[in-house]
């Protein structure tokens, strides 16, 4: 069952999802609590699981990870034991930031960065076609991104009218 939220816990989460680092008198004030009640429901909200860590968002191309790359793969289920392989190698890749077990044609679709193409294809070639089950892939490389963000929308959380 998800815990009820009220106004002020979808405030915080609403705020601290924008900007974490900010300072904690700040935080309390913008919600209309001292700092020691405000801290407590922080807490409580890391203890519930609703926040699951505090990270520095990192601008990838500042970095030198020019290239990003949504990558398909099919795959083949000869071998029981071959998904697990699979998805434990891709957790160990740092070059993968995100995977999702799709339901359709895919099977899976990766979020790949690399520094450029030939970085890229020495992941695919060393790291990610070598493994057993993987039956295709296709890749797409990101020219622009339109929308990025790590906000979610919090408007359902509110209490029906």
């Amino acid at each position: 069952m998800r815990p009820e939220f009220d106004k002020v816990d979808r405030t915080l989460l609403s705020l601290l999802q924008r900007e974490v680092a900010q300072p904690l008198a700040k935080l309390a004030a913008a919600v209309g609590l001292s700092a020691s009640p405000c801290w407590r429901r922080v807490q409580r909200l890391e203890k519930l699981g609703v926040i699951k860590q505090r990270v520095a968002l990192l601008d990838r191309r500042k970095l030198g990870l020019n290239l990003e790359v949504f990558v398909e793969v099919r795959f083949g289920r000869e071998h029981p034991e071959s998904l697990h392989n699979f998805e434990e190698a891709i957790r160990a890749a740092p070059e993968v930031l995100e995977c999702f077990m799709l339901m359709g044609q895919v099977d899976f679709l990766l979020r790949v960065v690399a520094r450029d193409v030939d970085d890229y294809e020495r992941f695919l070639r060393q790291k990610l076609a070598v493994l057993p089950g993987v039956r295709d892939i296709k890749s797409s490389i990101a020219l622009s991104t339109v929308k990025s963000t790590s906000v979610l929308p919090l408007t359902h959380l509110e209490p029906a009218q």
